[in-house]
């Protein structure tokens, strides 16, 4: 059975629309059988489009928070000429209680969050995790608490979302030898880069499963064995220069690895405030 697929859209975060929809998935199927993708901020009507658009192409359905009447009468009357399941979280509540208090919404996203500091630092985190992953922009290294240094397909980037969750700004650094790290990352302390080690054979098993899901040729060099271990031989010299910590991600799931990484940020010599060693 493929995958479900389910893309959630709110013009605010879009954690109400993700909870509820997490939560109503949990009645029929494990974690383990959906992809959930959450379009949060949506700003305009043409981030509506492209939802309806890849929800038709892929098969899924669309979960959504929208205080905006205009955006949410878009979305409904968009997926409905498309065919595409598309279901209003929030909106028959705002209707159900305009009624009652005889009063019009607001219209503002995230007001739930308003006064929230923690919320607030955790958003800041999360599009820190955005702009700065994959090695996208160098200066995130200087800026983060945590820098996520591995080859590819070693759960940089969702790691990176989860650490965000946490309030952690995390930069991740893709290491291929035909690039050469920022050099940024060698001036900083070392113990704020993890590395992410993982074993070929299971490396090489997770790019082909890539490489199919992509319709792609598995034998691709991308998957190739003797590739692999050139790319995790130039990962351990790298990681040898830093001397930084390292964690083997090999059958590790994203929030065991968080975890131990959490427990390495708990150790005396972090301090997350002035990105520097404490004394």
């Amino acid at each position: 059975m493929e995958k479900a697929i389910i893309y959630v859209v709110s013009d605010s975060v879009g954690e109400t629309a993700e909870f509820v929809t997490k939560a109503a998935l949990s009645q029929f199927m494990s974690e383990n059988d959906y992809d959930l993708y959450r379009i949060p901020y949506v700003e305009n009507i043409e981030v509506l489009r492209g939802a309806v658009y890849h929800a038709k192409q892929l098969g899924a359905m669309i979960g959504f928070t929208l205080v905006n009447p205009m955006y949410r009468e878009f979305l409904i009357q968009e997926a409905t000429n498309k065919n595409v399941e598309c279901v209003d979280i929030m909106g028959p509540m705002l209707q159900a209680m305009e009624r009652k208090f005889q009063k019009k919404p607001k219209q503002e996203p995230g007001l739930i969050h308003k006064l929230d500091e923690d919320y607030f630092r955790r958003v800041e985190a999360i599009e820190f995790a955005v702009r700065y992953d994959d090695g996208r922009d160098p200066r995130g290294v200087e800026q983060a608490d945590i820098i996520l240094i591995g080859v590819s397909r070693t759960s940089k980037t969702p790691l990176s979302q989860y650490l965000a969750h946490k309030q952690l700004k995390v930069a991740n650094v893709p290491i291929v030898p035909e690039v050469e790290p920022p050099s940024s990352l060698f001036n900083i302390p070392s113990h704020k880069c993890i590395g992410l080690r993982i074993s070929p054979e299971k490396l090489n098993s997770i790019r082909k499963e890539r490489l199919k899901s992509l319709g792609l040729d598995d034998q691709a060099a991308y998957a190739n064995l003797d590739r692999i271990e050139s790319e995790l031989d130039h990962f351990d010299k790298i990681i040898h220069q830093l001397g930084c910590p390292v964690i083997d991600v090999s059958n590790k799931a994203v929030e065991e690895i968080a975890n131990i990484i959490l427990n390495l940020i708990n150790q005396p010599y972090w301090d997350l405030h002035d990105n520097k060693a404490s004394d």
